[in-house]
């Protein structure tokens, strides 16, 4: 199916599938109380290329900067519960921040939905994936990738729609999952799967003639991917980030996150 190009952007920063460094930990830790223009932000790994270019926006509107880190929601909840001095969370799903918040790590009434995710099986192979997904019937390949479905909402998404389609015993034992949607990615491009089930947005990120095949998941297969923000509590009275959770409620935010194939 062919997408549309889109405008060049930087490339993707990566922390390593989701294992922020002590170095970076310990340079928000430093630096996020001293000066109120920064917020460190937690970010899950299939919103990177939009959160990157969000971030620019926001500085050159706000003057504030946002320190950002990639990686799984599951990492990020573990070390923000071993005091991870990051400011705000965009989670790759609705639970996350609703437990933290249930736990007093996140503040109250500060959550809200972001982006919807738009799940879509890919192949590097231009010629691979038909735009109805019939791919997934025929038995022309060895490896189908998943994100791990017991953490990752792009990986339990992908099992709901083979659920529905009837497939999930015919490629139980092709399926090899990633520990988080960016693995998976990495799965899938680098060859290691002929087809993987990823966020639309990390396809969309890659260069036109890059981009391989797709079908995009029908949101009827599966629940909806929400994705939703929140104020942590180290950024409860900086100014920041409650600037930065403005922002991305603002058209021009907007805008960028349709960009990539969500719905905000």
């Amino acid at each position: 199916m062919p997408l549309r190009p889109l405008p060049p952007r930087r490339r993707a920063l990566r922390t390593g599938f989701g294992i922020v460094s002590g170095v970076l930990l310990a340079g928000l830790a430093a630096t996020a109380p001293a000066q109120g223009a920064e917020v460190g932000v937690a970010v899950a790994a299939n919103f990177t290329a939009p959160m990157q270019k969000i971030a620019e926006a926001f500085e050159k509107a706000s003057g504030h900067k946002a320190v950002l880190a990639f990686g799984a929601t599951g990492a990020f909840y573990a070390q923000i519960r071993n005091g991870a001095p990051f400011q705000v969370l965009l989670a790759a799903d609705a639970k996350t921040p609703e437990r933290l918040e249930q736990e007093g790590l996140a503040v109250a009434g500060t959550r809200f939905t972001y982006a919807t995710g738009q799940l879509a099986l890919w192949s590097a192979d231009p010629g691979r994936v038909d735009a109805q997904g019939a791919v997934l019937r025929a038995s022309s390949f060895e490896r189908l990738a998943i994100a791990n479905p017991k953490l990752a909402p792009y990986g339990a998404a992908a099992m709901q729609t083979l659920d529905k389609l009837d497939l999930l015993p015919a490629l139980q034992a092709k399926i090899v999952q990633g520990e988080n949607i960016a693995q998976t990615f990495q799965f899938v491009a680098s060859g290691n799967a002929a087809l993987g089930f990823v966020a639309l947005s990390q396809v969309l990120a890659r260069e036109p003639g890059a981009r391989g095949s797709v079908w995009i998941v029908p949101a009827a297969l599966h629940a909806p991917i929400r994705q939703d923000a929140v104020l942590l509590g180290p950024g409860r009275d900086q100014a920041a980030a409650s600037a930065l959770l403005a922002f991305l409620k603002s058209e021009a935010a907007r805008a960028v996150i349709r960009e990539y194939g969500y719905a905000p």
